[in-house]
């Protein structure tokens, strides 16, 4: 399974629009994201997207109940701060990574084989005992000037990120 990773796209909707289309070219099997959508008016620029999503909030969300709605309208699951996503035979964290202590909590925990995380819009990949973590840094581009997403195979743990502005 491949899974495209993506976060902190932060209603920049002309990179949500692309990156949409780039993870429906490389015809991903699920996209999980870390969070910060912001506003709801962000919401309808991922329906293109062919892949089953699965989401989490982060600190910058607001109005999350009508996020949340807005997003099952159009077939998205986001599922509060944390959620843990059986992918192939990994056992996955999806978390934002605002609050540090609970972040390396579950990092360190030897619970799962894959945390994936946001927040920093630094893209980094790296392990820690067991565990692969994976934070695809900002779609929106707007702290780092780079604009980017992680694939994560999930038979190989073999991660790619990927620029794309």
């Amino acid at each position: 399974m491949i899974i495209g990773i993506i976060s902190d796209t932060h209603d920049n909707i002309y990179l949500i629009d692309e990156v949409v289309k780039q993870l429906n070219e490389r015809d991903v099997d699920l996209v999980l994201h870390a969070g910060d959508y912001v506003s709801p008016f962000a919401v309808s620029h991922f329906k293109p997207l062919k892949a089953k999503m699965i989401g989490v909030f982060g600190n910058n969300c607001a109005e999350r109940e009508l996020l949340k709605k807005l997003f099952r309208e159009i077939g998205v699951e986001v599922r509060g701060s944390f959620v843990k996503i059986p992918a192939d035979d990994l056992k996955t964290a999806l978390y934002h990574g605002h609050e540090e202590n609970l972040l390396n909590s579950l990092i360190g925990s030897g619970g799962y084989d894959v945390v994936i995380c946001g927040h920093t819009h630094k893209a980094e990949t790296y392990k820690k005992g067991g565990t692969t973590v994976i934070n695809p840094g900002e779609v929106c581009g707007y702290l780092t000037g780079k604009s980017t997403y992680a694939l994560l195979d999930t038979q190989t743990i073999r991660v790619e990120t990927v620029r794309f502005k």
